[in-house]
C-alpha cells in the first residue's frame, strides 16, 4: 500500500514510483470492490470519445478521520447508495426532509414540478436566504459566534489586515447596507450589479440584496470595461457596487476607473446608472460625480442596522451569473432563492463533513465573482453556522508559501482549491508547504476543472500528509452546487475521478440518441432528473437556454463535457464536448492525454489541443510547463511522446510539443485552450482575450517555434 492506504496498480504512473514506494497490495481483489454498483449497458455510440487512461490507484475511504472531522455525516459506501438510491427514486420526500432544516415563513404546497425544462423546488413556499445565513443564528444565540473571516493582502508592513465578522456583526453590516440600498431605490425583483474586489462588503452587499428582495450580479473583479458593459446592459441595472481600488499582488487593480469607462459607454448606449456606490480600500485616487457617486461608508453611516428579511417565494430570483458563452456573449445564468439554498448547503454539509460545533475553518479559495465562491464562500458555508475565509490576494505574493502561512495563522480545517493552483504549488516546490504547521487540515478539496492524478497524489502527501481526504467534486455554474463527488467518509477515491453522483443526481453517460454507454466508454454527460440548485434559464434568452442545455438529447440536462464511467461507476470527466480530438477516426479526450503528460516527472502542467494535420486530419498539439528541476531539450520532448505513447497508445503521441512557462488563463486560473488552438494551427487570433490573465504567456507562446 502507499501511504494513507492507496492501492496502486496505474498506467499512469511516474517511475519514481515503483522504485520508492511499498509493494502494491492486493486490495483490488478483495471484496472491497463488491459493493461498486453495476452499470446498465446499452448500444455504444460510434461518435463515442476512446477512454484509453486507467488509473487504479484506490484509497480507502477517510474513516480515521471521521473523529477529526467531528463524526462522518455519511458513514459507509453502502449508506451513500442506499441514500442516493431513494433520493433519485423519491426525490421529492427526500427534499422535502432535509429542506425542514431551514426557515421558511411560509410552507410548500408541493416539493417539485417538473416540465421539462423548467423545474420548481418547494412550490408556493416563501423564505429569505440571508435570514438562514444570518438572522437564524443569531435568533438561536450565536450572535458572537464568528462567521466569516477575512484576510487582505499584505501591504508595505508586510502584516495583513485581519478581520472576524460574528453573526451579530454580519447582521449589522448587511441590514445597514440592505436599508442603503432601499433608500437609493431598489425594488425587490431587480438586479443590483457588484464589481469589488476580495472583501467582506461583497458577500455583505449579496446578503443585503437578498435580505429585501432583490437579486444581484456579480462581476469578477478583473473583468475590464466591455465586459461590465455587456452585464449590466442584459441585467437593466440602475444601481452598480464597487470599490475605488482592489489590491492585487502590491498594485492596485482600478476598479472604480473602470465602472467610470463602463458607465461612460452605457450611457452611449442608452443606459444610464443611477447609483455607483463606491467602498473606499486602496484610497486611490478616482473621478467623482456627486450626483451619482456615493461612499459606501456614508450611505450606511445614515441607515439603521434593523431591516427585517423580505419574504420571497422560493422561485425568486437569488442572482445572476454570467458565464463564457461560444458566441462570445456571456450567459446569464438565473439561480432561485429555495431550491439553491437547500441544495448549496446541504451539498456543503455532506461534501465537506461540516459540523457547526467541532471548531472547523473553512476556506474556498476561490473568487466570489465565480459560482464557486457564490456557493461555497457565501450562500452554502454561512447557512452551517461554520467560519468561512476569504483571502484578498494572489497565492505567490509576497511569497510563494503565501497560502500556507494563511492555513497555519488560521488553523484552517478544510481547503478547496483548484487544480490548476495545485499544479503551480508543485511547480514552486515542497519547500513552501513545509516551512509551515498545516497539522489542523482535516479535508482537502478540488474544484473548476478536471485534477490530474499526479497532481492528486501531490495534494494528498504534500499538503495533507497522506492523512486527509480529498473531495475531487464536478459541477458548474448552471448546476449550482456539487453533482458529482466523493463523500469523505465513505466513497473510496482514486485520483482524477470525481466518483459518484450526489444525492438527488441522475447522471449518466449517453450516446447522442441518449442511449446509456458501458464502462469505459466516454459519452456524453447528462443528468436525467432535476435538481434544488438547477439553472431556471438564461437571463432574457429562454431560446438559448433550450438550445444549449436540452436539445441536443431530449429530456436530459446536458453538461458539455465529455465523459466515461468505469467498472465501479464512477466518473471520469474527459474536458468539454469541443475539446474531443478526433485523430485518424478516433476521438480522444483531451483530458486523458494531458493526464499523461502530468504524470511524467519533468512535466508540472499540459494543454492538449487538436491542430490540422495534412495526413491526420487532425494532429495532437501539446503544450508543456516543465518542473524546476527539468531542462527543455530536444530529447525531453521526444521522451514525453513516447511516454504518451506508452501510457495510452500510439495514437495519443503528440505530433507537436511545445514547452512553455506559462499557459494562457483566465483570471480564475482555467486554460484558455481556444487560444491554444490558434498557436498550433499557426493563425493569429481574433477571439475575445478580455479574461487572459497574463498576455505575455500568449505573445511567448506565438514567438516559440516547436
Amino acid at each position: 500500500m502507499l501511504a494513507g492506504g492507496c492501492v496502486r496498480r496505474s498506467a499512469v504512473d511516474r517511475n519514481s514510483f515503483s522504485n520508492s514506494r511499498a509493494q502494491i497490495s492486493l486490495l483490488a481483489q478483495s471484496s472491497t470492490f463488491d459493493i461498486f454498483p453495476r452499470m446498465s449497458i446499452s448500444q455504444v455510440s460510434s461518435t463515442s470519445v476512446e477512454s484509453l487512461l486507467k488509473e487504479d490507484r484506490i484509497f480507502p475511504p477517510h474513516t480515521a478521520q471521521a473523529d477529526a472531522l467531528g463524526g462522518a455525516n455519511v458513514e459507509s459506501l453502502e449508506q451513500y447508495h442506499a441514500l442516493h438510491a431513494r433520493s433519485v427514486a423519491d426525490p421529492s420526500g427526500f427534499w422535502g426532509e432535509i429542506a425542514q432544516d431551514f426557515e421558511w415563513f411560509k410552507p410548500w404546497t408541493s416539493v417539485l414540478e417538473w416540465n421539462c425544462p423548467d423545474a420548481k423546488w418547494f412550490v408556493g413556499a416563501q423564505t429569505n436566504v440571508c435570514f438562514n445565513a444570518i438572522d437564524r443564528h443569531v435568533l438561536e444565540g450565536h450572535a458572537n459566534d464568528v462567521g466569516l473571516i477575512w484576510e487582505g493582502e499584505p501591504q508595505a508592513s508586510g502584516m495583513p489586515e485581519v478581520r472576524h465578522l460574528a453573526y451579530g456583526e454580519l447582521q449589522d453590516e448587511v441590514s445597514r447596507f440592505a436599508n442603503a440600498l432601499k433608500a437609493l431605490g431598489v425594488k425587490k425583483g431587480e438586479i443590483v450589479t457588484l464589481y469589488m474586489g476580495m472583501v467582506p462588503e461583497l458577500p455583505i452587499a449579496m446578503l443585503a440584496c437578498a435580505r429585501i428582495g432583490a437579486a444581484h450580479s456579480v462581476i469578477f473583479g478583473g473583468f475590464p470595461a466591455p465586459s461590465i458593459v455587456d452585464r449590466v446592459l442584459d441585467a437593466k441595472s440602475r444601481v452598480i457596487v464597487t470599490c475605488d481600488g482592489a489590491w492585487r499582488r502590491g498594485s492596485v487593480v482600478p476598479l472604480k476607473k473602470n465602472v467610470d469607462e463602463a458607465m461612460q459607454s452605457l450611457v452611449a448606449q442608452g443606459h444610464a446608472i443611477e447609483h455607483c456606490v463606491v467602498l473606499k480600500r486602496t484610497a486611490t485616487p478616482i473621478e467623482w460625480n456627486a450626483a451619482r457617486d456615493h461612499w459606501w461608508h456614508d450611505v450606511i453611516a445614515k441607515e439603521s442596522s434593523e431591516c427585517p428579511c423580505e419574504a420571497v417565494d422560493a422561485e425568486d430570483l437569488l442572482f445572476v451569473l454570467y458565464t463564457s458563452g461560444s458566441t462570445g456573449k456571456p450567459k446569464g445564468i438565473r439561480h432561485t432563492s429555495g431550491g439553491y439554498m437547500v441544495y448549496t448547503a446541504y451539498t456543503a454539509r455532506m461534501t465537506f463533513n461540516l459540523k457547526p460545533n467541532a471548531n472547523h475553518v473553512f476556506w474556498c479559495t476561490a473568487d466570489i465573482g465565480w459560482v464557486t465562491g457564490h456557493s461555497y464562500i457565501v450562500y452554502g458555508l454561512l447557512p452551517n453556522r461554520v467560519p468561512t475565509l476569504m483571502y484578498e490576494g494572489a497565492p505567490n505574493f509576497p511569497a510563494e508559501d503565501r497560502f500556507w502561512e494563511i492555513v497555519a495563522r488560521h488553523r484552517v480545517t478544510h481547503f478547496y482549491t483548484a487544480p490548476t493552483a495545485i499544479r503551480a504549488f508543485m511547480k514552486w516546490g515542497e519547500s513552501h508547504p513545509k516551512k509551515h504547521d498545516l497539522s489542523s487540515l482535516k479535508l482537502l478539496g478540488t474544484v473548476g476543472e478536471p485534477i490530474n492524478p499526479e497532481a492528486w497524489i501531490w495534494y494528498h502527501e504534500q499538503i495533507g500528509a497522506s492523512r486527509c481526504p480529498i473531495v475531487d467534486t464536478f459541477w458548474q455554474t448552471e448546476t449550482g452546487g456539487h453533482v458529482i463527488t466523493p463523500l469523505p467518509c465513505a466513497t473510496p477515491t482514486v485520483p482524477g475521478s470525481c466518483t459518484l453522483p450526489f444525492f438527488g443526481i441522475d447522471a449518466a453517460i449517453v450516446d447522442e440518441t441518449g442511449n446509456e454507454l458501458p464502462p469505459n466508454t466516454g459519452g456524453l454527460l447528462v443528468i436525467r432528473k432535476p435538481w434544488p440548485s438547477m439553472l431556471r434559464g438564461i437571463h432574457g434568452d429562454r431560446q438559448r437556454f433550450i438550445d444549449t442545455y436540452w436539445s441536443r438529447i431530449a429530456g436530459m440536462y446536458l453538461a458539455g463535457d465529455g465523459a466515461r464511467r468505469d467498472e465501479r461507476g464512477y466518473f471520469w470527466i474527459m474536458g468539454r464536448i469541443d475539446d474531443v480530438i478526433n485523430v485518424s477516426g478516433h476521438r480522444l479526450g483531451t483530458m486523458e492525454v494531458e493526464s499523461a503528460l502530468v504524470s511524467h516527472p519533468a512535466v508540472v502542467e499540459a494543454a492538449v489541443v487538436g491542430m490540422p494535420h495534412e495526413i491526420k486530419g487532425t494532429g495532437i498539439a501539446a503544450f508543456v510547463t516543465l518542473s524546476l528541476q527539468a531542462t527543455a531539450s530536444e530529447a525531453l520532448k521526444a521522451e514525453l511522446r513516447e511516454h504518451v505513447s506508452s501510457v495510452l497508445g500510439a495514437i495519443a503521441r503528440p505530433d507537436m510539443l511545445r514547452f512553455t512557462a506559462a499557459l494562457p488563463k483566465t483570471r480564475s486560473g482555467k486554460i484558455m485552450r481556444r487560444l491554444l488552438r490558434d498557436v498550433a494551427a499557426g493563425k493569429e487570433s481574433t477571439q475575445d482575450t478580455s479574461t487572459l490573465d497574463d498576455f505575455g504567456a500568449l505573445a511567448a507562446l506565438r514567438g516559440n517555434d516547436e
